[in-house]
């Protein structure tokens, strides 16, 4: 899976502010498995200390720093993890909702064609009001971030793995689409989309598995 669960590449990252106690011995920067430790480590943390937390506004307050700073300051810890880690898994809900709140009005045009092609429950699944609009699509990207922290994780990433498969299947039947209509760019601009979106259902669902047998590190 790329960084991009859905279009394009992800903006430049600005270096993460780490605390100096975690480079010290480390001489001539940053060892790649002292990094990834790092990142594991502030990924559990996080984690950890949402879910005990008694602060009801502490998620809140965790994705409007979001909002605010951008993903930069997870990215150079957690962008680099294994797609089917908690850091990776992490990032990648954070960048997709990012991604969907960029362009709420495509992204909701590719879930309900989605919607209206597939024949599973992935639908169901995503949780997102029907019919499916911007506004609908941007409180589907809250629900299934806020539900990394304050809910079942595994159901939060099998939610992003149905969303991102309904929008494959969206996707890939507008490609069609725009090969009748001989717009070759459309199409395969679209095609390319698809088969990003499938990808990150893919890792989405592993991570999901490995979440319910208590193996998500």
């Amino acid at each position: 899976m790329s960084d991009d669960p859905s279009n394009g590449p992800a903006r430049p990252h600005r270096p993460v502010r780490v605390p100096a106690t975690a480079f010290e011995g480390i001489e001539g920067g940053l060892d790649p498995a002292v990094e990834l430790r790092i990142a594991h480590d502030s990924a559990r943390a996080l984690v950890h200390r949402v879910r005990e937390s008694d602060d009801p506004d502490l998620v809140e307050r965790m994705v409007a720093y979001t909002d605010e700073h951008g993903l930069d300051t997870l990215a150079e810890l957690w962008a680099r993890a294994s797609a089917r880690s908690l850091p990776g898994a992490l990032w990648r809900l954070s960048l997709l909702r990012a991604l969907i709140r960029q362009d709420p009005l495509g992204t909701s045009l590719l879930f309900q064609r989605g919607s209206e092609v597939l024949a599973t429950a992935d639908v169901v699944v995503a949780g997102a009001e029907s019919p499916t609009g911007p506004e609908e699509i941007r409180v589907l990207a809250d629900q299934v971030l806020h539900g990394a922290y304050v809910g079942d994780f595994a159901i939060a990433l099998e939610r992003a793995a149905s969303f991102c498969r309904t929008a494959s299947a969206g996707a890939a039947d507008l490609a069609d689409d725009a090969d009748a209509a001989v717009d070759d760019v459309r199409a395969v601009e679209l095609t390319s989309r698809a088969s990003r979106l499938a990808t990150s259902a893919e890792d989405f669902a592993a991570c999901a598995r490995l979440e319910r047998r208590g193996s998500l590190d």
